[in-house]
């Protein structure tokens, strides 16, 4: 893939919607490395950015996922860029590892839930500082 220059700085907008602020400075060392070209230009750029579905349900996607593979770090940093965004409400993150529960298993959601509390703590000491 050859990427430009717009479909790079497309990329890295749809990284800080998703995430929040900032989060793809992250990306900018690896600019010359083709697979971040194509996560950030394709995934990011193009499949996060189509408006057919909301960040809120493609992340929802994203968190099944990740649930099933149980990382416990991915899911952090899925549910911090959802909490900065404010896609759920606290009733809703309540909710998620107990429906996860029945389809992915008590091991793969306790990983979940790990990372939601992550995601809270990291949130709470962004807005304390």
């Amino acid at each position: 893939m050859t990427m430009t220059e717009e479909q790079w700085q497309k990329g890295l907008a749809v990284v800080d919607e998703v995430y929040g602020p900032g989060f793809n400075k992250m990306m900018e060392p690896l600019k010359d490395v083709r697979f971040n070209q194509e996560i950030v230009a394709n995934q990011f750029g193009n499949l996060w950015a189509d408006p057919a579905m909301s960040v809120r349900d493609k992340r929802l996607m994203v968190l099944g996922a990740t649930t099933m593979l149980g990382r416990a770090d991915l899911i952090e940093v899925q549910m911090t860029g959802a909490l900065i965004n404010e896609e759920f409400t606290p009733e809703q993150l309540a909710l998620i590892p107990l429906f996860m529960l029945f389809y992915a298993g008590a091991g793969n959601t306790t990983a979940l839930y790990r990372g939601i509390e992550a995601a809270k703590a990291n949130v709470a000491k962004k807005k304390e500082g």
